[in-house]
């Protein structure tokens, strides 16, 4: 009876149902579950006591399988079993738990090396931010597309191919966070597709002449304010990256500096 008693308790009100309910509880376990694994891995960089990684067998095992696993477990019960509160709410923790642990090794994904603790690997934190924002935009109710009140279908559609045209061209020019939050707020959407490409994506690529790929280059150059300053709040949050690559599991041993892999 105790036992039944505790479960049937919902520790999140019950203004939280599933649909919005469900995607805030998600998103906290997700940024919660990617600061903790970023914790760790950085406490398993710069002390020697934190325990850090998992090995089997010479082999480390990295993060994003506990994540990927952990997606796929609470994602089958999702679908298979019809959950109440509590259990829902266990369900919705347990998926964010997994995308966090899974998407702080975005990088991987790309690249299929380790580059946790090298500038291509702060792709990972990059992929958290944008991530985060659209879940963020789901929870607050944003309607995709500016849609508060569609109009006619002829219009609906036009409106819809209009917007998801100016993301395209922001994400093509690089401007990844512009065009995720430009889905729900048009006005993003516009401002990054009328502004400077960066000089690493497809759109400079294809397009800029010489002159104008100086000033993308100019733009987003390393050495402006804004850009130190956006370096040293992802340094702040994720940890600097590494002078040289990680090395890896099994070859020789790393610094001081650079202990090895994340765990």
């Amino acid at each position: 009876m105790l036992i039944a008693a505790i479960v049937s308790v919902d520790p999140l009100d019950e203004r939280l149902h599933p649909g919005t309910g469900a995607a805030f509880v998600v998103l906290v376990a997700f940024v919660l579950s990617f600061l903790a694994i970023r914790t760790s891995a950085r406490l398993t960089r710069s002390v020697s006591w934190w325990p850090g990684g998992v090995e089997s067998g010479g082999v480390h095992i990295h993060h994003l399988v506990w994540g990927i696993c952990l997606m796929m477990f609470c994602g089958f019960l999702a679908f298979a079993a019809p959950l109440e509160a509590p259990w829902w709410h266990f369900v919705a923790i347990g998926f964010g738990i997994g995308a966090g642990l899974t998407m702080d090794e975005f990088a991987l994904w790309v690249r299929l090396e380790d580059v946790y603790w090298t500038q291509e690997g702060r792709a990972s934190f990059d992929a958290v931010v944008v991530a985060a924002a659209f879940a963020g935009l789901v929870v607050l109710g944003t309607k995709p597309f500016g849609l508060d009140d569609p109009a006619s279908i002829s219009g609906t559609a036009v409106t819809v191919a209009l917007i998801l045209g100016l993301a395209i061209i922001c994400f093509v020019k690089g401007r990844l966070l512009l065009g995720v939050i430009g889905l729900f707020l048009p006005v993003f959407a516009l401002t990054g597709a009328l502004r400077l490409a960066r000089p690493s994506s497809l759109w400079a690529r294809w397009r800029y002449s010489r002159p104008r790929l100086e000033r993308a280059t100019a733009r987003f150059s390393p050495t402006r304010r804004a850009t130190r300053w956006q370096r040293r709040i992802g340094d702040l949050i994720a940890g600097a990256p590494s002078a040289k690559p990680t090395p890896v599991v099994g070859t020789a041993s790393a610094s001081e500096d650079d202990p090895g892999p994340a765990e």
